[in-house]
């Protein structure tokens, strides 16, 4: 019983060390930015050794993907709550625009540009799995399927859609647009392009 009590005593100092890093680490790169910010300042700031850190994260980058994870579960709610605020008689052309323009918004003024660098970057590495942040198993990404769905019974889009085909090169062009984004930053109208080329999308799929 007692080395039971010890046990869960560990994993309970274990997981608060783990949670200290991690409110340190974000309270830092929200200060100073992600490139700004070493693994140094982070213990430093956490008052914790370098092994303590490196036995929760493998590098700062995996402890970046983390908190991109948790930043894009509350995202997805948002993006939920927002297509759930249309009437029953809102166009889903009307909803899949205004669904873009938000995702433009909150990229430029809430994730911000290094974050999405950082999230390219060990995408195209695949230094780490980042599937969370940017997998088709993403929350969003079937909300997209949903609205194309609701877009097809409502006969505003063609019947013979692949549904899952069609949501997924709605979604290639959402990431297309943040890499240009990325690319040409920060002479670049995320929000603008995102309307204009999902309009352009959109005359492909109507009936």
């Amino acid at each position: 019983m007692v080395k039971k009590e010890k046990n869960t005593s560990r994993k309970e100092k274990a997981l608060k060390t783990k949670q200290n890093i991690y409110l340190c680490a974000e309270q830092l790169f929200k200060e100073h930015g992600f490139y700004k910010v070493s693994v140094d300042a982070i213990v430093e700031k956490a008052g914790v050794s370098k092994g303590a850190f490196y036995v929760h994260f493998a590098s700062k980058n995996a402890l970046i993907v983390n908190l991109a994870a948790d930043y894009v579960k509350h995202l997805d709610l948002d993006y939920q709550h927002f297509f759930a605020s249309f009437s029953a008689g809102a166009g889903t052309s009307e909803i899949i625009i205004s669904l873009a323009e938000k995702i433009a918004d909150l990229i430029v003024h809430d994730v911000g540009y290094e974050l999405i660098k950082v999230l390219y970057e060990v995408q195209i590495t695949r230094t780490l799995n980042a599937d969370a942040v940017m997998g088709y198993q993403r929350e969003l990404y079937k909300l997209f399927g949903r609205i194309l769905n609701r877009g097809i019974e409502r006969e505003e889009f063609r019947a013979d859609l692949d549904l899952e085909t069609t949501a997924k090169h709605f979604i290639m062009a959402s990431r297309g647009l943040i890499y240009e984004w990325c690319i040409r930053y920060p002479d670049f109208d995320l929000k603008e392009a995102s309307e204009k080329h999902y309009a352009l999308l959109l005359t492909g799929i109507k009936k």
